[in-house]
């Protein structure tokens, strides 16, 4: 059973390329004209993985924390603000030396991850994509990744793979250069993630760190659609 949950470490990649697939044969659009929709289908996998979850906890009678195996340990501040300040480092360095290697620009920012929604819309997904994305991904790779590989090395290197691959097709554009400067830019912090769980069993200060610095980014998402113009702006910098 360990070996059959461990086949769900792929599934975030391959959804993210069927719905743009089929949003791209619906509309007619060019994946590049796409890339705002990155968020919304985020936070719909999201739920979708996290209702796997809830049938999965179901099927073998078990709750969240025996499913993942995760050791009840006193989850404090210090935890958590030294997550976060992993997370941030780790996530704007890999970002800004992947844009080094693939674009020659330091720092480079990929300004397509906070273009403009409708105002309604960017309310949902603020609302709904930070927390769904820490509960989602985390369980996924950490969790039910990290836990279900007896091996010592691979228990590492498969989850963070997975969890750093996904990242390519987030929004999914058909361009080797994006894809590969989006799996490095996550490469360094998902196995940084994967070692640390595995030495602590706790995944509540992953989540929350997840969803503070998710929130920056969805923060960014609302700014811009409140305000196209800005948006526009930082196109043109």
């Amino acid at each position: 059973m360990k070996f059959k949950i461990s086949l769900l470490l792929p599934i975030r990649c391959i959804l993210f390329i069927l719905i743009f697939l089929c949003i791209h044969l619906i509309t007619n659009k060019e994946y590049k004209d796409l890339t705002n929709c990155w968020s919304v289908i985020c936070s719909i996998i999201n739920i979708f993985i996290i209702l796997v979850f809830v049938l999965i906890m179901k099927y073998k009678n078990m709750n969240l924390c025996e499913l993942i195996n995760n050791e009840k340990r006193k989850t404090n501040a210090k935890n958590i603000i030294i997550i976060c300040i992993i997370v941030l480092l780790l996530g704007m360095g890999g970002m800004y030396l992947s844009g080094l290697i693939f674009y020659q620009k330091f720092p480079y920012f990929s300004k397509e991850m906070i273009s403009p929604l409708p105002i309604w819309l960017a309310i949902i997904v603020f609302l709904i994509l930070p927390i769904s994305t820490g509960i989602a991904e985390d369980v996924l790779y950490l969790g039910i990744g990290v836990n279900n590989i007896n091996n010592k090395y691979l228990k590492i290197a498969i989850p963070s793979f997975f969890f750093a691959l996904q990242h390519s097709f987030i929004p999914f554009i058909l361009d080797i250069r994006f894809m590969g400067y989006r799996f490095l830019s996550f490469l360094p912090l998902t196995i940084i993630l994967c070692i640390i769980y595995e030495k602590k069993k706790n995944l509540m200060p992953i989540i929350i760190a997840h969803t503070l610095i998710d929130l920056f980014t969805v923060t960014w998402i609302l700014i811009t659609s409140i305000s196209p113009d800005f948006y526009n702006k930082l196109l043109s910098m």
